[in-house]
């Protein structure tokens, strides 16, 4: 009989996955309809179901946390954490949000975690893939590199229009809350770069022990 947290761990996959896999759909089918005009307002047609998903991947720390996903709190910890500071940072500049590179960040989110949603609700299911298995802790490593590396294009570009904004607050009012936030950004860089190092490090590690696991199964078949 299913208890209540099998209940609810299959359930908050299940959402995950039908999330980003209406996003990239929308993304494809936007592409494909309309060729590069679609870039422009990308974020503007699947922006909220975006933040929404990412919002709720906060909850998988809990998870990890309880001992309902079995995974490394750290490198999950980093991921949720670059994700929602990215969105944030896009919310707030509209400037930014019709810039391609955003669109090739959504994207890549969405491939990340189609990688990753389909395997929990395999095992979730005790149905696991060696397929599945090798495929979200391989590849995904490489997509992630990528994935930070365009974060870190996304944040260069909107540094100009975060110190005009800057700028801006300092002529129009003697307190200026905005006006620190493009050296926070900047420092924010290296952070990133830090905080992916690790990621990839303990990622490696978990593939590592994922696969010596599978290997031990299926000898013990």
């Amino acid at each position: 009989m299913f208890s209540f947290r099998h209940i609810y761990i299959f359930s908050y996959n299940l959402f995950q996955f039908c999330g980003h896999t209406w996003i990239l759909s929308n993304t494809i089918a936007r592409f494909f309809t309309f060729g590069q005009d679609a870039l422009a307002d990308t974020f503007y047609s699947v922006g909220f179901v975006m933040s929404l998903c990412q919002l709720l991947s906060i909850l998988e720390l809990f998870h990890i946390a309880d001992g309902i996903e079995k995974a490394r709190l750290l490198p999950r910890f980093v991921q949720v954490t670059e994700k929602n500071i990215l969105l944030i940072m896009v919310i707030m500049l509209e400037e930014i949000q019709s810039r391609p590179v955003v669109c090739v960040l959504l994207f890549l989110w969405n491939i990340l975690d189609l990688l990753k949603y389909p395997h929990e609700l395999m095992c979730v299911m005790d149905t696991p893939s060696i397929t599945m298995l090798w495929t979200r802790y391989t590849l995904w490593i490489p997509l992630y590199i990528l994935s930070v590396i365009t974060e870190g294009i996304t944040i260069y570009h909107a540094l100009p229009y975060l110190e005009t904004a800057s700028y801006s607050s300092q002529l129009n009012s003697t307190v200026c809350t905005n006006s620190h936030l493009p050296f926070v950004l900047m420092a924010y860089l290296p952070l990133l770069a830090l905080g992916a190092s690790v990621t990839v490090w303990q990622l490696l590690k978990e593939r590592q022990y994922q696969l010596e696991k599978w290997n031990k199964k299926m000898k013990r078949k």
